[in-house]
């Protein structure tokens, strides 16, 4: 998305930081026991445990993915990424749990909307990431190779966990928390993994 792009991704990074900290304030209110009436979604504390469960389960699907691309042969077709854009992937763990496991949630509808709500847009959120399709030249380009499906199906499987965590009973408060801890443990392996095989390239 735009990498390369880097003064498209500081402003991102910039714009991400600044809600950020509106969140936060939200959940420090929320913990002193007076939380704002129209708080951001999911800005409330959560257990430790809960977050402990969310990473690790985002470390288990992280590591299928790795021995799936190498028991595929896929693992070399992996995209070279910068520094810079990788920075901002771990933005992105935040700003994309805030829209999806935040606001695209169907609550007070009963469990089949809420579960219908979560694939569809689990769905969304995978088609979103561009590995299926690349914008180049000025226009919209359509991939069909097993790396592009199986990357996608990657997405999907992840943003499934990112909304199951908000909504284990062990995370009673509904926080986002530990959906951006699994979101911010996945994105960190993928680009530990990217660095050591050498597929990032350049600091922007």
């Amino acid at each position: 998305m735009g990498q390369d792009n880097p003064w498209l991704l500081v402003s991102l990074l910039v714009a991400g930081g600044v809600v950020a900290k509106w969140w936060r304030d939200d959940y420090l209110s929320a913990r002193r026991g007076a939380p704002h009436p129209r708080a951001f979604p999911g800005a409330t504390p959560a257990r430790a445990s809960a977050l402990l469960i969310a990473a690790g389960g985002a470390l288990v699907l992280l590591a299928a993915e790795t021995a799936g691309e190498h028991a595929l042969g896929l693992a070399a077709q992996q995209t070279s990424i910068t520094a810079l854009f990788g920075l901002y992937t771990l933005m992105a763990a935040f700003a994309e749990e805030l829209v999806f496991r935040g606001y695209l949630v169907v609550e007070h509808r009963g469990r089949t909307a809420l579960m219908a709500g979560i694939v569809g847009a689990s769905l969304g959120f995978a088609l979103l990431h561009p590995f299926l399709w690349t914008w180049r030249d000025g226009a919209l380009h359509l991939n069909g190779g097993g790396k592009a499906w199986f990357s996608t199906a990657a997405v999907f499987a992840g943003s499934l966990w990112f909304y199951a965590v908000r909504f284990l009973p062990v995370n009673p408060t509904r926080s986002l928390l530990p959906c951006v801890a699994a979101h911010l443990t996945k994105n960190l392996g993928v680009l530990a993994i990217k660095y050591a095989q050498g597929f990032v390239s350049g600091w922007w």
